[in-house]
């Protein structure tokens, strides 16, 4: 197997969404109120190329994102984009060799606007999100939440991706991607409800594409929740879980916004190689945030 980092344009959000201050209503509140932005981010998605056709994790931003909604007030005053249109993943594969009807399928980890934003460059692919995702995504209430269904391309039929309780390492739930069982997504709560991540079996170590389940390794390490994810308790569990599995075996991490994440993936940096726990803990979300 071959799997590719593919950057789809950069983001910019407030600090407090990477590292959530305070607790509750409070810490959800403070990125549409925080002054501080951070750094500009990559926005990735993984393209996993298998025997049986290629599988993209996430479809990542698209320039259509440079013209928000201002009614909007998260899109208002807590998130930049940078997205130009050879960005896109589409593109981006297309200069791999990768046409679209290579990609089988593509498994979003949750349906925020830049993890499916890229979905219309994708019509030929079976596309696959939580249950949850796409009731939660769904209808008025899913734009007054910010998923913005209105910008899916036209006959969007995302299908859904049942886990089952089947236990994938310290992950309750899972399900094959694959007949060989070297793709498997499993259920990683926190950031959004439902979201899941995919674990790609590369022989050697275990690629974790992590979507949004941390901003960075760093912030995993050490255990810290975002600032939007809705249940404090369900994301500081799931990054104990990651924790647990990269501590069973050697494991590369690969969130969607990490600005190492592509040469971790290049040079096959292990989560436990990096750093401990404690060292993360040491201002290493703070120093990726400038």
């Amino acid at each position: 197997m071959r799997v590719h980092a593919i950057e789809t344009g950069r983001v910019q959000v407030k600090r407090s969404q990477l590292v959530g201050r305070g607790h509750g209503f409070a810490r959800r509140l403070a990125p549409l109120l925080d002054a501080e932005w951070s750094d500009w981010l990559p926005t990735y998605a993984y393209a996993v190329e298998h025997r049986e056709g290629v599988i993209l994790v996430d479809s990542g931003a698209s320039a259509g994102l440079m013209r928000l909604p201002r009614w909007h007030p998260y899109f208002r005053f807590a998130v930049r984009f940078a997205v130009e249109p050879e960005q896109e993943a589409a593109p981006q594969l297309a200069a791999l060799g990768i046409g679209r009807k290579d990609v089988r399928r593509v498994v979003l980890t949750h349906m925020h606007i830049d993890h499916d934003g890229g979905l219309s460059g994708f019509p030929d692919s079976e596309v696959l999100a939580a249950p949850g995702e796409l009731r939660t995504a769904s209808g008025l209430a899913g734009r007054l939440r910010g998923y913005l269904p209105e910008r899916w391309p036209k006959g969007f039929d995302p299908k859904p991706l049942a886990l089952e309780g089947r236990p994938y390492g310290p992950f309750a739930r899972s399900r094959r991607l694959t007949a060989d069982g070297t793709i498997v997504a499993v259920a990683t709560p926190g950031h959004t409800a439902d979201h899941l991540s995919v674990i790609v079996d590369d022989g050697d170590a275990a690629l974790f594409l992590a979507g949004d389940a941390s901003y960075d390794e760093a912030a995993m390490l050490a255990g810290i929740v975002d600032g939007v994810a809705p249940d404090e308790g369900a994301a500081a569990a799931t990054l104990a879980a990651i924790r647990a599995f990269a501590a069973s075996r050697p494991t590369i991490y690969l969130p969607a916004h990490d600005p190492d994440a592509a040469r971790r993936l290049k040079e096959r940096q292990t989560a436990t190689a990096a750093s401990s726990p404690a060292q993360a803990g040491e201002g290493g979300a703070e120093r990726r945030m400038g």
